[in-house]
């Protein structure tokens, strides 16, 4: 088995979110849908750091030669929603994902089809500010810009929650803090240019910012959570391919679970494996240095850090982002099987 690495809130906006499902295409490299079967598994992910047991476990056939005669079919995603998208329309089977999608997902099935069987990472989000922007305390913000990647995505949320935490209201709200949401490319250039003081942003971009847009790190939100675990990426499966294929499901948990094994126990390795098979789906490789200072700020786990998702959604329905009634996620996660194959590998059980 290969690559388990020490590489080391989440709600949403349902509107802005689900028309962004219905709108956003799906991803940078796309297979032909294909009818589920029995001996057919298709996967979603994105090419992130964050999916790095996804990135490199099918690029290099980990995945495939786990399952053994179930055909694995991939389909790779710029953006969760689109994902989430996929699942619903039953082009996907299983994907890794981030926890706001997720959030809205099971809200907009009524709790109906999709469960949370994995964690993927923890951690790797970080609040980037200018050296050079005048902040030295949270006193500091009135007045400022700061970017997030996307409107109601996870480090939007974190963002905006940690405003209001710390007294300040947003623009849009009677406030005078601005949050603008870009593409975290974009937000490189926007901090090269001063057009912003700071950013929220996942990993590698926290790391790309330090080293090419004279920032610092103001915030490494780990250290906002209880010893510094917050879920940044999970694995949803559609519900009744989790009803219909247990044993294709258990065996894809293994191989999951043995690969964040690998990466943990082989980072050196990991990180240069990761970076080969990133640049197959993207074409560009990221700077070692960059990549290995963000896998320093996260964790490749299968816990899926159940309490953070909970907080995550408290906290994105207190700003407003949920509706007027409190989501009931008590039935979001179905972890029976990983827990089996934890049980088996002599691991710990998921708390």
């Amino acid at each position: 088995m290969k690559p388990h690495s020490k590489f080391g809130i989440a709600g949403a906006i349902i509107a802005v979110v689900i028309a962004l499902s219905l709108t956003s295409q799906s991803g940078i490299q796309q297979s032909h849908p294909v009818e589920s079967s029995s001996d057919t598994l298709r996967i979603g992910y994105f090419p992130n750091i964050n999916h790095a047991q996804a990135v490199i476990g099918l690029g290099n056939g980990d995945f495939q030669k786990a399952l053994g005669d179930v055909k694995i079919e991939t389909q790779v995603f710029n953006a969760g929603p689109s994902a989430i998208e996929a699942l619903f329309a039953n082009r996907i089977d299983v994907t890794y994902v981030g926890p706001n999608p997720t959030i809205n997902g099971y809200i907009k099935s009524e709790g109906q089809d999709l469960r949370i069987i994995a964690g993927a990472s923890s951690g790797g989000a970080v609040f980037i500010i200018r050296n050079d922007s005048g902040i030295s305390t949270t006193q500091d913000f009135a007045g400022k810009k700061f970017a997030s990647p996307q409107l109601g995505n996870t480090q939007d949320v974190a963002l905006r929650a940690y405003l209001l935490k710390n007294g300040y209201k947003t623009s849009e709200n009677g406030g005078n803090v601005q949050v603008i949401p870009a593409k975290n490319a974009d937000i490189v250039t926007m901090m090269i240019k001063k057009d912003i003081e700071g950013a929220w942003v996942p990993e590698p971009w926290g790391a790309k910012l330090v080293k090419e847009a004279n920032g610092k790190i103001f915030v490494d939100e780990r250290d906002l959570w209880p010893d510094g675990k917050f879920v940044t990426t999970l694995i949803a499966v559609r519900s009744d391919y989790l009803q219909s294929h247990p044993v294709i499901i258990k065996k894809f948990l293994e191989a999951h679970v043995d690969e964040t094994i690998w990466i943990n126990n082989n980072s050196e390795d990991a990180i240069k494996i990761f970076n080969e098979q990133n640049e197959k789906l993207t074409g560009k490789k990221i700077p070692v240095d960059e990549l290995k200072e963000a896998f320093s700020r996260m964790e490749i786990t299968y816990d899926p850090v159940k309490s953070s998702l909970y907080k995550s959604a408290d906290d994105a329905y207190n700003l407003g982002f949920l509706g007027d009634k409190k989501p009931d996620l008590s039935n979001i996660f179905d972890l029976k099987l990983l827990d089996e194959v934890l049980q088996e590998k002599n691991l710990a059980k998921i708390p």
